[in-house]
Parts: C-alpha cells; structure tokens; sequence
C-alpha cells in the first residue's frame, strides 16, 4: 500500500506543479517507446529475411533506436503541445470519437511533414554524405512501402495512445498504472478525507433554468471546481447529480490546511468567474460542504462498468454532515476529528456546533463550522 500511494501522490503533486511538462512528457513517452518498438521489430524482421535469402543486411540496431527516440520525442513533444492548447481551447466541447479523430489526423499530419523531411535528407545526396548516413540502396517503390507502413503503424498507435490518454484522464493521474497492476482487486485500507460539495437550492435554480441550461449550470460549475483540484491535490471520487465528492489522502488534505483552503478556493474561483454566470445564467453558484476523515476500504468493483469505490464510515459521516448545512443555516462544517488533525490557521474563524446526531449513526459527532476571513488561501505553487 505504501508503494501505491507514494507512486499516486506523486503523480498528483508532479501534475500539479507542471501540468504541461508532464502532460508533453507523457506523450514523448509513449512515442518514444511506439518508436523503439517499430525500429526493433523492422530490424529483426530484416535479420530474419537476411538468414533466409543469404542477403547481407546494413544497419545498426543502436543507431536506429537512437534515431527511433529523436523522432519520438520530436513527434511526441509536438503532438503534446499541440493536443495541450486544443483541450483547453476545443477538446472540452467534443465528444470522445471526435476527440479521437482529430488527435489521429493531426498526429498523421505531422507524421507526414517528418517523413517528408526524412525523405528530403534520404534523397539528397549531400546531407545524406554529411551526416554520414548508412548507404542504403533507397528508390520511390522502397521509398513507398516504408511510408505506409509507417502510416498506417501510426495511425493505430495514435488510436491506442490516445484511448489509454483517455482512460488516464477518466482515473486521474496516478491511478492507472495501479489499476492495471491488480492493486485494488482485493480491498486496501486507506487513511482519507472526503467531502461533499452540494450546490445549494439546486431546486429552484433548476426550475427557473430549466433542465437543458441547468446541465450546462452543473457542467461550468463542476468545470471551474476542476481548476482548482490540482494546486490543492484534490482527487474527484464522483459526481452525483449536483453533488460533487472530492477526496485526499489524509497526508496531502492536512498539509498546508488544503482540505480546508479547497473550498473557499473553489468560492473564489466562482467570484472570478461571476460576469460569465451572471450573464448566461442570472447567479452565482453557491455550494454547501461538509467534510470528515478516518479510514476507508478502497476496491476495484464492477464488470460492466469498472470503477474504483470506497467504502466505510468515514464517507457516511461526511455525507450527513453536508446535510445538516442547511438546519444549522451553515455553508462548510467539518469533524472536529478533521479540524484537531488538520490545525488551526490564523485566518480561519471556528464555530463549534457541539455533538451532533447525525442521521443513520448511533453515536454523536462534534461538528465545527469554519470561515475564512481575510484573502482567500493560496498554494505555494500559485505564488
């Protein structure tokens, strides 16, 4: 367990820190080993066609890997930048086919000015003799063949790379290679904190919107809560309706006060945004949270449809305790179990609302209402 969530955190904090670096590095990646895979089987294929045929084969299989990394991590870095600004600018309001077509179109079309670069240093004799490049008896049939091979190699390398990307993306960072590895098969004990993020009088706001722009309400909401996930290592577990849970391992919630900082961070985030909701929508949206950690189950379930749960008493909690927000006429209540292990803070105003007993628990719950005063919390990565 312990391997698996330094590998998971780790991932989280080094996407947090460098969404662009790691996102271009994992598509250099990817490429770089789709290269090394196509030099080394075309270079054995070769071997074995040479044994057959008594042909003398030219060609080292060092000088081709590294040939092999150059251009994947040339193809890789572009493609990434290029895919990095389109999900942020077009992506978002694609479906996932398109999304996948266009990343294989614009990978192909790339692949074809590289190859067409390669061509034009193979053919010309004077760059060829500088670079001291193999003499290979190379002619347009030759030519051609190499080039569908390597297309229709990439074609179908973009489309797994772009699904696993896809899947990745789905699970969050970190997560997947886990995943893959059997990690969570059996049930793991972990130490989390959950909180339940439910956006208030969802009600009316749906009344008055209507059921077509109140989705597109939830949709820019749950959109601007995932700007500020990373810089507070948040991790969404679901969505439910109107209702969003993010979740920490209790390390990284407690560090620098995040658990607490998200939400007001998530309220500012809203503020910064407030002329887009008033003018498409007509108010501000306004979430109620209640929070609490302890320690979970955490399990691979489903067959139809595979997902990552966790279960215990530490999410109950922090359930019932979002549902008493609006008895008490409170916008964020947490544990004092959370608020005694996460400390206090020179900005934060605490109100203790004593023991509670909260719905479906047998035993009472101290529960403590907080506020920010003064600017709204910052990570260390933000300044």
């Amino acid at each position: 367990m312990k391997k698996n969530f330094e590998y998971t955190t780790l991932a989280h904090r080094y996407t947090a820190r460098f969404p662009l670096l790691t996102y271009v590095g994992t598509h250099a990646n990817f490429w770089i080993i789709a290269n090394i895979l196509l030099v080394t089987t075309m270079h054995l294929q070769s071997q074995m066609i040479g044994q057959m045929y008594k042909i003398p084969v030219t060609g080292r299989l060092g000088t081709m890997i590294l040939v092999a990394v150059i251009l994947g991590a040339l193809y890789g870095v572009t493609l990434g930048l290029t895919s990095y600004y389109l999900e942020r600018k077009v992506f978002r309001k694609l479906g996932l086919g398109k999304v996948i077509l266009f990343k294989t179109i614009t990978s192909l079309g790339v692949l074809i000015s590289i190859l067409a670069i390669v061509r034009y240093v193979i053919f010309d004799p004077r760059i060829s003799s500088s670079l001291q490049l193999p003499e290979i008896p190379w002619n347009e049939t030759s030519w051609r063949s190499l080039f569908l091979i390597l297309v229709i190699y990439y074609f179908f390398m973009t489309l797994i790379i772009s699904f696993i990307n896809q899947v990745n993306k789905k699970y969050g960072p970190g997560i997947l290679v886990p995943l893959l590895l059997g990690r969570y098969r059996n049930p793991r004990e972990e130490n989390r904190i959950f909180m339940f993020m439910d956006l208030k009088s969802s009600t009316a706001a749906a009344e008055e919107l209507g059921h077509l722009k109140y989705s597109a309400f939830i949709r820019d909401c749950f959109s601007d809560i995932n700007e500020v996930l990373y810089p507070y290592r948040a991790q969404v577990y679901q969505y439910v309706g109107d209702e969003i849970v993010v979740t920490w391992p209790e390390r990284e919630g407690l560090k620098d006060h995040f658990c607490i900082a998200f939400y007001f961070a998530c309220k500012k985030q809203f503020q910064m945004r407030e002329e887009y909701y008033m003018a498409n929508y007509g108010f501000l949206p306004d979430f109620k949270a209640g929070a609490h950690t302890g320690s979970v189950s955490a399990v691979e379930i489903g067959e139809v449809k595979r997902d990552i749960a966790y279960h215990g008493d530490t999410l109950n909690t922090a359930s019932r305790i979002q549902s008493v927000c609006n008895e008490y006429k409170k916008s964020f209540l947490v544990s004092e179990v959370l608020l005694r292990k996460v400390g206090r803070h020179p900005s934060m105003k605490t109100q203790e609302l004593g023991m509670i007993l909260l719905k479906g628990k047998s035993t009472t719950v101290g529960v403590v209402c907080i506020e920010w005063s003064g600017t709204t919390p910052k990570t260390r990565w933000r300044e």
